[in-house]
């Protein structure tokens, strides 16, 4: 005996539109969705076809608040140079280092070392504080 398998709330929506004829509030209440569910369902069938069977992706397209690749390789970097250290590599440690003023690029506040030998604090040249605008 052959599995049928599970037929998709979205499929079941657009028949009962599409080949049943039925409106989209009737469809909205029967099934438990909303109107503009049903709506978009149903443009997306006539749209693309069966691919509006198909799961889509709830993923945001764009990320406006996403932190840019140059400070999560900065953020990568210091953590690491931290726990080769033995020094705290945490989350507050790390913003702390992104906070400090800079010019070089470095750490977003230091040139040279970012971290000295026998301190937790950044080691930056005065010319890095004096230089900033």
């Amino acid at each position: 005996m052959k599995s049928l398998g599970v037929v998709s709330k979205a499929r079941v929506v657009i028949t009962a539109m599409v080949v049943e004829g039925r409106s989209q509030a009737e469809v909205a209440r029967s099934y438990g969705v909303s109107k503009g569910w049903v709506s978009k369902l149903v443009a997306r069938y006539r749209a693309g076809g069966e691919a509006a069977f198909e799961p889509r992706s709830r993923r945001p397209r764009t990320s406006p608040n996403a932190i840019d690749a140059d400070t999560v390789e900065l953020i990568v970097r210091l953590r690491k140079e931290l726990a080769d250290q033995g020094l705290d590599a945490g989350s507050d440690t790390i913003a702390w280092h992104l906070q400090l003023p800079s010019s070089s690029g470095r750490g977003r506040g230091c040139s040279g070392s970012l971290i000295s030998s026998t301190s937790a604090a950044p080691v930056c040249r005065w010319g890095d504080l004096l230089s900033r605008p």
